[in-house]
């Protein structure tokens, strides 16, 4: 998730104590080479040394620590186990109590053993493969490739590695070969359709995204394909194969681009990650990917994507980009393939997420197809048309939706930028009161602030956004490593939104959104409903630049440590790590049931107490509690919603299936199956509430001139349509307006009670 980070260039407070200490600690550093080991040896001594005196809660550096960098460290050098034999993890494990007296001393024993033993055990695979796929598979035999990686155990043998990469790369190249069979079948299907009906079902499968370059393409295929005969099985299955070999090939001509630093990283970062998920280390590269992602800057396809095990994870779909517009690629999807328009697809499993970004970018108008593993188990391949992503599109924005006589607003808003540098620049406090003062202008009677999938960013914003709903008081509360706390308050007492309000929330809603709810669920401000509870991060980040710690080195760019520095506790004192904010109404989706939170990450810091601040609740809402209560019997008694939670627990049911048959009948009948299943669901996804979303009149008139901003508004729009949850907010600012009290003033003051710390 993103995180709210503070840049140590701008912000010096939190780890004065550690510059004030390091003054001339490292002044005097020998010159050396690219992979260097008295470079390594220097970031294991800066890293040991930046997070003891900076990180929020630092374990200490003993066996303990040192069993859990063991593990995430050989996990992450052979997650698939694919690599390694049983014979090397018994060498490894004799340091496993070892590795923190290695940092300590600044030893790279343990280290250089697995580097070496990865590197040759790595050339020793590359002999494999080729003789693997050198002839047909047997698909007739019964047999099964189990994917549960993390349960399987090492190889005992040279010849049960092979097997592992026999199983491993035939169920790849099966699901490959299956593929062209329908593509095969679908041809001679259409075989007597117009050029014209072709055409338009390519349109069509593409959601209508067509440029005049890919039309050309498409029908010097179609003619290309009038003289072909049908390709036999035979001919499929050793494209399978050779399709297989290519990507396998290119898998190990990027393994081979890696050097020693690219692999120290890696153990830099087992290290880092063992005090908590969102202390990393950035090499050089890294560090500076990570400046232009927090500047706003996308391109692309509009995905943001993480590597996790051997695979790529789809994290985010940005708003607004061609993934978006698409409809069809959604978070969680793992992508296993990837092609440029119609040429071979190449396998990225196993491939470094800098290089599967590679891929998958390309010119604008260009057409690339992800092979993508749903988190229902279907195997998809989806077709988009690369586009810039705008920069506009992260921005707040809103709707009118008119029923029953009533009139509401609903403003989305994809994360809280600001750019602090730039004074000029927008800021997500100012353009959410803007877009209020637009919609109390078109005479909206409540308003719907949507942050799903709104993984944070600037604590400055999340305050003045949650000032325009209440009258001056406390936000949130802010902990430091020392103990100092901080309550960040709204001074203003003017109120720009007095009326209704509900927020939307997910799991995916995370740091800076979960500020806003959790403070407009203490004052009893708004009604929080989505997911049963939001993503759980309750932590600060600072970026710190390793280099200015040293002084006369010519080692080069040592890049940087994002580290823990602070925690975040509600106004009522409640941290929101780990346990996030719990909806008032909780709605069903279809990850409810998925280990998707902080909880489930590994390394998270704990939950606790600290005393609350003093605030006093809202109290222009006469029937509160009444609407929550209507909410809830509505929910219960949709039979839409029920169909979503099914779904639901079927994903997570999915989500357990690790084991696969490698017998072609049994494969497709399971495929069959996962495709019939998902036509009982697809009734969610053709869902419309038939709500009339529109413009705001401003933007009505620029839509008027701008196509593009048009094309923008009437996707989300129609995105809208289809979102029961959207709806039933609706019904919620319904129940809310009827019995909105007219009175002004607070009461109900709430005592600042001392609470136990756990």
């Amino acid at each position: 998730m993103n995180s709210i980070i503070i840049y140590m260039k701008r912000n010096y407070k939190v780890l004065l104590l550690v510059l004030a200490l390091s003054v001339g600690l490292w002044s005097f550093i020998p010159k050396s080479s690219k992979s260097d080991p008295e470079k390594d040896k220097l970031l294991l001594e800066l890293l040991a040394y930046v997070i003891e005196k900076g990180h929020y809660n630092p374990v200490a550096i003993d066996d303990n620590l040192s069993k859990g960098i063991y593990k995430d460290y050989i996990t992450a050098l052979d997650p698939s186990k694919r690599f390694f034999l049983q014979s090397d993890i018994n060498e490894f494990s004799k340091y496993e109590l070892q590795v923190d007296d290695q940092i300590k001393n600044k030893d790279l024993t343990f280290f250089d053993l697995t580097y070496t033993r990865l590197v040759k055990r790595m050339e020793e695979s590359k002999s494999y493969y080729p003789e693997i796929l050198n002839k047909p598979f047997d698909y007739s035999i019964d047999e099964e490739s189990n994917t549960d990686y993390e349960k399987l155990p090492y190889a005992q043998n040279i010849e049960e590695l092979k097997e592992k990469w026999r199983k491993q790369i035939k169920l790849s190249t099966l699901a490959t070969f299956v593929d062209k069979q329908k593509l095969e079948e679908d041809k001679i299907k259409n075989k007597n359709k117009t050029t014209e009906e072709k055409l338009n079902d390519y349109k069509t499968k593409l959601g209508g995204k067509f440029t005049p370059a890919l039309e050309k393409k498409f029908l010097d295929n179609l003619n290309k394909e009038k003289d072909e005969a049908p390709k036999s099985d035979e001919q499929l299955e050793k494209e399978s194969r050779e399709s297989s070999l290519k990507s396998l090939n290119e898998y190990f001509g990027f393994i081979k681009d890696l050097d020693r630093d690219d692999w120290f990283s890696v153990f830099i970062n087992a290290i880092a990650s063992c005090f908590d998920p969102h202390t990393s280390y950035f090499a050089p590269d890294e560090k500076a990917r990570f400046d232009v992602s927090m500047s706003g800057k996308l391109e692309g396809i509009g995905a943001r994507l993480q590597k996790k095990n051997d695979f790529t994870e789809i994290t985010e779909i940005i708003s607004g980009g061609p993934a978006w517009r698409e409809k069809e690629l959604e978070s969680g999807d793992i992508i296993l393939k990837v092609a440029q328009g119609d040429k071979e697809p190449i396998e990225v499993v196993g491939m470094r997420l800098d290089d599967v970004v590679k891929k998958i970018k390309g010119p604008k108008g260009t057409e690339v197809r992800l092979t993508v593993k749903k988190t229902d188990g279907t195997i998809k391949v989806i077709s988009i048309i690369r586009d810039e992503v705008e920069i506009e599109e992260t921005y707040a924005k809103s709707s009118i939706i008119e029923r029953d006589g009533g009139k509401y607003g609903i403003i989305y808003l994809p994360k809280f930028y600001i750019d602090f540098e730039d004074k000029n620049s927008r800021d997500a406090g100012k353009d959410v009161a803007l877009e209020i003062e637009r919609l109390k202008s078109e005479g909206v009677q409540g308003i719907i602030m949507d942050v799903r999938d709104n993984g944070g960013g600037s604590l400055k914003t999340v305050v003045d956004i949650a000032g325009l709903f209440i009258e001056q008081g406390p936000i949130v509360q802010v902990k430091s490593a020392a103990g100092k706390k901080e309550v960040l308050f709204d001074k203003d007492e003017s109120v720009k939104w007095d009326g209704p309000l509900v927020i939307m929330v997910n799991e995916f809603s995370a740091s800076a959104s979960e500020i806003l709810a959790a403070a407009m669920q203490d004052y009893k401000r708004a009604i929080i409903i989505g997911s049963k509870q939001t993503y759980g991060k309750g932590t600060v980040q600072n970026v710190i630049d390793l280099n200015q710690f040293v002084r006369g080195s010519d080692l080069g760019d040592l890049g940087a440590l994002k580290t823990t520095t602070q925690k975040f506790y509600r106004i009522n004192g409640g941290s929101t790590q780990l346990e996030g904010v719990a909806s008032d109404i909780v709605m069903p989706d279809r990850y409810a049931y998925l280990k998707m939170g902080e909880k489930d990450t590994d390394n998270a810091m704990a939950w606790d107490k600290i005393d609350a601040a003093d605030y006093s609740v809202w109290s222009k809402q006469n029937n509160f509690d009444k609407a929550i209560v209507n909410s809830k019997k509505r929910i219960n008694d949709n039979s839409q919603m029920k169909l979503i939670d099914e779904n639901a627990k079927w994903v997570d049911e999915r989500n357990k299936v690790n084991v696969y048959s490698l017998q072609i009948d049994k494969f497709k009948n399971e495929q069959k199956k996962l495709e019939e299943t998902n036509k009982k669901y697809k009734a969610i996804s053709d869902y419309s509430n038939k709500l009339p979303f529109s413009a705001l009149s401003y933007e009505s008139e620029l839509m008027k001139k701008d196509i593009v901003l048009k094309d923008k508004r009437e996707s989300w729009f129609e995105s809208l349509t289809k979102d029961i949850y959207v709806e039933e907010a609706l019904n919620i600012l319904d129940d809310l307006k009827g019995g909105n009290a007219v009175k002004k003033g607070l009461t109900s003051k709430v005592k600042n009670e001392k609470l136990i710390k756990s």
